[in-house]
């Protein structure tokens, strides 16, 4: 069981003189990190969008700590079968759920053949999203609009709710958002909604769930290298992309990744809620 399903006992009333002394203290505090080499051990985990990109990161670096995958994408087979090949390099097993998670049926089969596979579920990675392009507001389409809601927010609610029932006190919710949650897009504004909705979801379902001992937090990536980007943009937009960030360059996924770790581990035990911003320097009100 992970700390963050722990209830401490009220402390009884103590009291020294400044500024205190913490051998007299009663329990005294703990103050000896576990260093935690494999953070993850046999923990059981289901991301959403797995298959390249942050997704793909997030896999492998949960793999190297001890962690069994399971990972819903779209139709991208190769790679898919690429990150999974990642996966199973640190003796972790892997298994390839594809399908539209902008269908609750598909969100209810996705948890169902993780179980089935793995038993429980530890840790959910709600990572999946689209995004269009389009510099005039009246060009989203109510089709591009409910595309875009289904697969980026609706499909975290779906997943969410088939998976809770397999969650137990200690388990870890991680939710991607984006920059674009708190400063805007003026050409994407559907998925900044989103993203701003997903905060939101975070924020809320953090309460609902911290008398389960079930933790929820959010990344909220800026400009990351990931393939959404080459197939969003034209050329040149794809070439500048993230030159406008404080670093003046794009994230790797591999840079983003221990955020999700990070969150998803003991190391976070006494945080939920939050989220947490690798995005290159750009300072937002989160």
């Amino acid at each position: 069981m992970q700390k963050g399903s722990k209830k401490k006992p009220i402390r009884k009333p103590q009291q020294q003189n400044r500024p205190g002394q913490e051998f007299k203290m009663s329990p005294v505090p703990e103050s000896n990190p576990d260093p935690g080499w494999k953070k993850l051990e046999s923990k059981k985990v289901l991301i959403t969008g797995g298959d390249s990109g942050i997704g793909r990161a997030v896999a492998v670096l949960f793999a190297k700590h001890g962690a069994d995958i399971a990972i819903s994408f779209l139709n991208e087979k190769k790679d898919a079968e690429d990150t999974a090949t990642m996966v199973n390099k640190y003796d972790s097993d892997c298994i390839l759920l594809p399908g539209d998670i902008s269908k609750e049926k598909h969100c209810k089969s996705v948890v169902e053949k993780t179980i089935k596979k793995f038993g429980a579920i530890d840790i959910l990675i709600n990572n999946a999203a689209i995004h269009y392009e389009n510099k005039e507001f009246t060009d989203i389409s109510t089709e591009q609009l409910i595309k875009t809601f289904s697969t980026n927010i609706f499909s975290y609610f779906w997943i969410t709710r088939y998976a809770l029932p397999h969650m137990k006190p200690g388990s870890a919710i991680v939710n991607s958002t984006s920059v674009t949650a708190y400063r805007g897009s003026p050409s994407l504004i559907d998925y900044a909604s989103t993203k701003g909705a997903i905060v939101s979801f975070t924020r809320s379902l953090s309460s609902n769930l911290v008398d389960k001992g079930i933790r929820v937090n959010a990344v909220a990536p800026g400009p990351i290298w990931t393939p959404l980007i080459a197939a969003s943009f034209k050329p040149s937009k794809v070439a500048a992309h993230g030159s406008d960030a404080p670093m003046k360059r794009a994230g790797e996924p591999a840079e983003v990744a221990p955020s999700y770790l990070f969150l998803a581990s003991d190391d976070s035990s006494y945080i939920t809620g939050q989220v947490l911003h690798p995005n290159g320097g750009e300072i937002i009100n989160g």
